[in-house]
């Protein structure tokens, strides 16, 4: 099978192609005949050994993708043999095969073709726990989305507007606030151009926002936290930007602003109905149309050009890559 190969971690510009064997699923496992994975910002992290887990060299990247269960291991009780699923590793996605544990695969929707199934559950998921889960947001309530543009940004803005919830979108453009428009945002800040807090309190007229997700971190949280309403809340998803803050804690003790962070595994271990909950929501809004915005598509040959791309900040949305036929 051919696979994208990290041989040493640095920028994604020297990852490669290679010809491997086909993986064997081991007990408890599955095989997956990969059709389509998706390239997202902790993967450039994992390249450039950055994450806060490592992945000693030589690895496949990737995390999330969609494909066909081909193979079970002993004792691994299903999906069955053909059934589409989409899951999620921590490295190994960027193949014509993975291997996953059963219990990390679910069954595509109904809807999804494999390169959206690919790009849907981990923002999308992400999404649902941060506004709904960790912000507690109710429809009708401002959620400021920093990042709006970008996947986790687009899922998020897309998921709060879905379920009720009026969103500021927050973006360095006003191209990537359009994008973020397109998924349902209300109103939209350019940071470049104006001061992040009188921004929220002009859209909210002097109120101040219900709930910020800050998928991005930086120089911005602080500003977002600003300007939140007393006892607002503010959900840290990740440090795209690659800082991470330090939020003087005089700010929430004056504002009694409750921050929070979300964590995948964290909610898998600590709140499983919460992962019934979300998966039910979201199949209900897939089945109303929601469908995640995949801006580029890649073949695997060009996996390296991908995660440069997402390294870079050029994409909007989800930037998938494909598998050839087979």
């Amino acid at each position: 099978m051919r696979a994208a190969r990290c041989t040493e971690h640095g920028r994604p510009e020297a990852i490669t192609v290679e010809d491997l064997p086909e993986p064997e699923p081991g007990p408890g496992r599955v095989l997956v005949r990969v059709h389509a994975a998706a390239v997202n910002f902790p993967d450039v992290l994992i390249v450039a050994d950055r994450y806060q887990a490592s992945a000693p060299v030589p690895f496949t990247p990737g995390s999330e993708f969609a494909g066909v269960v081909t193979g079970l291991g002993e004792g691994a009780s299903g999906p069955a043999v053909g059934t589409p699923v989409m899951g999620t590793v921590f490295t190994g996605a960027f193949a014509e095969h993975v291997v996953a544990r059963a219990a990390d695969l679910r069954p595509v929707p109904d809807g999804l073709d494999m390169t959206s199934a690919a790009a849907f559950a981990v923002t999308y998921n992400t999404a649902f726990h941060a506004v709904r889960t960790i912000g507690d947001a109710s429809p009708g309530e401002w959620v400021v989305v920093l990042g709006a543009a970008g996947g986790v940004g687009t899922a998020t803005v897309d998921v709060a507007a879905r379920l009720g919830m009026r969103v500021i979108a927050v973006a360095s453009s006003p191209e990537r606030l359009a994008v973020a428009a397109g998924r349902g945002a209300e109103a939209g800040i350019d940071y470049a151009q104006e001061d992040l807090r009188e921004g929220i309190r002009r859209i909210t007229g002097g109120a101040g926002a219900d709930v910020v997700v800050d998928p991005v971190g930086g120089a911005h949280a602080e500003a977002a936290l600003r300007g939140l309403r007393w006892g607002g809340r503010f959900v840290t998803v990740g440090f795209a930007d690659g800082e991470i803050p330090r939020i003087p804690l005089n700010l929430v003790l004056l504002k009694g602003v409750i921050v929070r962070g979300f964590q995948g595994q964290g909610i898998r271990t600590h709140l499983p109905e919460a992962v019934v909950d979300a998966e039910r929501v979201l199949a209900g809004l897939v089945a109303e149309g929601l469908r995640p915005l995949v801006s580029q598509v890649y073949p695997l040959e060009e996996a390296g050009s991908a995660l440069t791309a997402v390294a870079d900040r050029r994409t909007t949305g989800k930037v998938v890559l494909q598998m050839a036929p087979g």
